[in-house]
């Protein structure tokens, strides 16, 4: 066996910015400069919002800059009921609005896929509902569930709701106006996967004596999982922080209020600007431990 003797290596020339580099990292500082002034700036005002304590002088708003952690004590305390709450419509609504979304997103992707024509029709009922606020479309349902309603005069017409009974108010309610309100941004992520996927794989399933569906649960939903957690994402973070729908205005009442109403009314109402901030901060820090926990667990961290 022949060894061959290697001379000393040359020096490894330390690696320069390039002019291309360079054009790059200029084209980033407006985004950065973006980022800083209106997502790092607010969100460091509301940390230290969230630790001051009230002002000495005793005027309700007016609150000095101090280290009072205890105030994210107090906003768990007491309203840990908003909380929990927040986070069970939020997970009700997106397994609803995902087990709607599927049979939908897979009939566009999937069975329409040859036809253009009906491909588009169904493509632009699903965006229309953003082609009208979401507060008229919350208020439109709140006049349909209204008590003197021709929806509710009828059910009680017909037995199936009793003399006394009412919709506006309750979680049924909440609930389905969140999943109304954001079926489209579960929809379009997981037809936006099933369009891609390449059907002979589906074929290759069947000539292997799959019937269709263990084609589906071994090849077509594997596939499509990254449209499931982009629009399970995409649905289940604003749901958390919603306070429109849960409003009195609304669909809600104080019975079924969010975290989101919460901060709204302690911001707007009470000017309790620390709590609000501090439930702020909480909110965001569970909707990213959530979320990181869940895409972990799903397998997709490249989604982070």
């Amino acid at each position: 066996m022949a060894f061959v003797a290697l001379g000393p290596q040359a020096p490894v020339a330390s690696q320069k910015p390039t002019k291309t580099g360079r054009v790059a990292l200029y084209l980033l500082l407006p985004g950065l400069f973006y980022l800083g002034l209106f997502f790092l700036t607010p969100l460091f005002s509301l940390i230290l919002t969230s630790l001051k304590a009230p002002s000495a002088t005793g005027v309700i708003g007016r609150y000095d800059v101090a280290l009072e952690i205890g105030n994210y004590g107090y906003a768990l305390g007491q309203y840990a009921p908003q909380i929990f709450r927040s986070f069970s419509f939020a997970l009700i609504a997106t397994v609803i609005a995902l087990a709607i979304s599927y049979p939908i997103a897979y009939f566009i992707g999937v069975t329409a896929r040859n036809r253009p024509l009906l491909k588009g029709m169904l493509l632009t009922l699903v965006i229309a509902p953003f082609f009208i606020s979401m507060l008229l479309r919350t208020f439109a349902w709140k006049q349909i569930f209204s008590n003197d309603s021709w929806l509710l005069n009828t059910l009680k017409d017909i037995g199936l709701m009793g003399a006394d009974s009412y919709i506006i108010g309750t979680d049924f309610a909440v609930i389905f106006g969140l999943v109304y309100n954001f079926i489209p941004f579960m929809t379009l992520p997981i037809y936006a996967s099933l369009d891609r996927l390449d059907l002979r794989l589906v074929e290759a399933g069947h000539d292997l004596y799959a019937n269709s569906f263990t084609t589906f649960r071994k090849i077509t939903f594997p596939l499509s999982m990254p449209g499931v957690i982009s629009g399970t994402l995409l649905t289940f973070i604003p749901i958390s922080g919603d306070y429109v729908v849960a409003s009195r205005d609304f669909l809600g009442s104080t019975d079924t209020a969010m975290i989101g109403n919460v901060v709204e009314a302690n911001f707007l109402r009470i000017q309790d600007y620390p709590t609000a901030s501090a439930l702020s901060v909480l909110l965001m820090a569970a909707i990213v431990i959530l979320v990181s926990a869940y895409v972990r667990r799903s397998g997709t961290e490249d989604l982070l």
